[in-house]
């Protein structure tokens, strides 16, 4: 993999201690985790490993990653794994993307009480779809879900909203058959809509009542609860923001959609352009013209362009990967048992993991080929945190990216 010529990490190498010193007491514990992380991906402070190849002696030094999953670096491999796993769940039926997003009067809630707000913006998503889905007026099945969270949009602001993977179709009520929704329909956007607006004002207002959500500066008077129900009561007139995708061309296609999306970060590298004294230069989406995406580019001060990174760093524990329904975690797979004999298609076979083929008395390999030769790449030195590794012969590449 080629590194990007501008990453974040460089951004926080060389802004972040001076940011850190001019917001002390105003970032959290969370945050600051999250800078250092980054900061020291695939460095020496995090060790590393030395492979050679066998043929032609090729050498290179990895690092290790950080594995924090607001990194940019680490979300590839990490995507890769989620998707292994997901394969056997998948249905041969088409599948729909489906969107829910929170007013801005509630994003800006939700920017103060990310924990409950992001937490009760997905009971709702779910609990709206599950409950539209079962009513025998629309479908009157039982559906999978599986749902995630992306707290930011293209600049990135504050803009919460739920992304949602759902297969078109479930299993009956009572059990005894599948039953598919109409091509290329999956369920009314107009009652999704009504539903979510219902079933989120209703959760906000029990949450006030519960004293689970807090509010500082200019929203400090929402802390009244008649204050509270006069700023969500425009909100009931509103149209709400839902969206309904046609359904995708495959199971194939499916996974290789979600993991552009349950693994996302704030910004990716490949989107930054410039770190120069005038800020940081990036690409975006600019969703409001004509109706269509245009690519266009902006710059922010750098202070500024850390704030906006770090304010989607999510609650410690937090899970933005979430599944309902057919796809809940505990009978997840009985439901996809049954849904495959209901569709009449076998299960999917296993193919051997490199645990099953690799001799355990053999050095450990890299799955990547040499990319001199194609030969193959054996680790020969691990080395810890901090330490740099003794192998120094011959022409050594390090990789960073």
């Amino acid at each position: 993999m080629v590194r990007p010529a501008l990453e974040v990490a460089d951004i926080f190498r060389g802004h972040g201690p001076a940011w850190r010193q001019a917001n002390a007491g105003h970032v959290s514990l969370g945050q600051l985790k999250v800078m250092s992380a980054i900061e020291r991906c695939r460095t020496a402070a995090l060790g590393g490993h030395v492979a050679r190849c066998e043929d032609c002696a090729y050498t290179t030094i990895a690092y290790n990653s950080c594995r924090n999953r607001h990194c940019p670096k680490c979300q590839g491999a990490a995507a890769r794994a989620w998707l292994a796993e997901r394969q056997a769940e998948l249905l041969p039926v088409p599948y729909f993307h489906v969107v829910f997003t929170l007013p801005a009067a509630i994003a800006d809630i939700a920017s103060q009480n990310k924990a409950v707000v992001y937490d009760l913006l997905f009971r709702a998503a779910a609990e709206t779809v599950l409950t539209i889905a079962a009513d025998p007026k629309h479908l009157g099945a039982r559906i999978g879900i599986t749902a995630v969270l992306h707290t930011w949009g293209s600049m990135m602001t504050h803009h919460p909203h739920v992304h949602m993977i759902v297969p078109g179709g479930g299993i009956s009520l009572d059990g005894s058959r599948w039953v598919s929704c109409r091509p290329r329909f999956f369920l009314p956007v107009p009652v999704f809509s009504k539903l979510f607006r219902r079933l989120m004002l209703q959760k906000l207002l029990a949450a006030h009542k519960a004293g689970q959500l807090q509010f500082f500066g200019q929203h400090a008077h929402l802390a009244a609860r008649e204050a509270f129900a006069v700023h969500l009561a425009p909100l009931r007139r509103l149209k709400w923001y839902v969206y309904s995708k046609p359904p995708f061309g495959g199971p194939e296609v499916v996974l290789a959609y979600l993991s552009r999306y349950t693994h996302r970060v704030a910004i990716s590298n490949r989107r930054l352009i410039a770190f120069d004294e005038n800020g940081v230069t990036f690409s975006y989406k600019d969703y409001r013209a004509d109706g269509r995406a245009q690519y266009k580019v902006m710059t922010l001060a750098t202070d500024e362009f850390i704030r906006r990174f770090l304010s989607h760093v999510l609650p410690k524990g937090f899970h933005r990967i979430r599944h309902y329904g057919l796809f809940a975690r505990s009978p997840c797979a009985d439901n996809i048992a049954r849904a495959r004999e209901l569709l009449a298609v076998p299960e999917p076979q296993g193919e051997p993991t490199d645990a099953d083929v690799t001799d355990p008395h053999e050095p450990p390999t890299l799955s990547d080929p040499c990319p001199c030769c194609g030969g193959r790449m054996i680790i020969i030195e691990t080395f810890a945190r901090g330490y740099q590794p003794s192998t120094t012969t011959g022409p050594i590449r390090i990789d960073t990216s």
